[in-house]
């Protein structure tokens, strides 16, 4: 079978395009090990970037052994100090599905956590305690907790355990606070259910940070101005018990008043509308 002279020419460029490739690739003799070293010295001298694409080639020419699997474990970390912190958690929940008994998958967790959480200096921001944050979803914040506590909870022993449980600590405080923004929110707001559920979710959650007596004063609030007087008391109760020289009680006490005062207001506004559509 003949072709016509422009496929011959285009074939023949093809061959030689694809062996100049060959060719030009410095690591076409490499082996894993070779690929692994020149990648861990890539990483030690920040090019993140190369260390990336050699962890890649590695696992593509040799995707079986050890060598691979520690470039899916070390490819996070790359990933995570090159600023792509989607494609970080990509891999380490490919990892942590691949090799869920691998004797450093505490690693990936850790890394994991890491990456979810923003830097420390961005983190009240990103959960915004302003009168918007209800707007906000922590859900990266959370993914980071839960990641940590993996680490506390399955792999106690772990390099990664100690560092990870402080951060859980500091994590689960700005959560908390997070909630609580949310909850005031509603509370002014008049949405009362929605500010009890929110202190009720850091009562269940998060009953070793300071947000407690937060979550206690708004909840009894918020039943007071319901009406429900009983579980208005059970929680002044508890409150007392626990914080009894918070400054909740004198917000508790006038909370009633202020109910009546913001009906008031809100009378006035409407019967000042009636006026001006007149």
């Amino acid at each position: 079978m003949r072709f016509p002279l422009f496929w011959n020419v285009l074939l023949v460029g093809t061959m030689i395009a694809g062996c100049a490739a060959t060719n030009n690739n410095p690591t076409k003799d490499w082996d894993a090990k070779r690929l692994y070293d020149e990648a861990q010295r890539a990483m030690t001298a920040g090019k993140y970037d190369v260390a990336i694409k050699q962890f890649e080639g590695l696992e593509a020419r040799f995707p079986y052994g050890r060598y691979a699997q520690q470039a899916q474990l070390e490819i996070i970390y790359a990933y995570f100090k090159n600023n792509q912190g989607p494609l970080a958690i990509e891999a380490a929940d490919r990892f942590i599905r691949l090799h869920p008994t691998h004797p450093h998958v505490a690693y990936a967790y850790y890394l994991k956590g890491l990456v979810n959480v923003p830097r420390r200096e961005g983190l009240a921001r990103y959960l915004n305690t302003g009168e918007d944050a209800r707007r906000q979803d922590p859900k990266s914040v959370e993914e980071a907790y839960l990641a940590f506590q993996e680490v506390v909870e399955r792999f106690p022993d772990s390099h990664y355990a100690q560092d990870a449980s402080r951060r859980m600590a500091y994590l689960s405080n700005e959560i908390a606070k997070h909630e609580i923004s949310v909850a005031k929110f509603y509370l002014d707001e008049d949405a009362y259910v929605a500010a009890v559920n929110r202190s009720k979710f850091v009562l269940q959650n998060f009953q070793s940070t300071p947000s407690v007596e937060d979550a206690l004063g708004i909840q009894a609030i918020a039943y007071r101005r319901m009406g429900l007087t009983e579980l208005m008391r059970d929680t002044v109760q508890v409150l007392e018990l626990n914080f009894p020289n918070s400054e909740y009680f004198e917000d508790i006490n006038k909370s009633e008043g202020k109910k009546k005062k913001r009906k008031k207001k809100k009378k006035k506004k409407k019967k000042d509308r009636a006026i001006i559509n007149y």
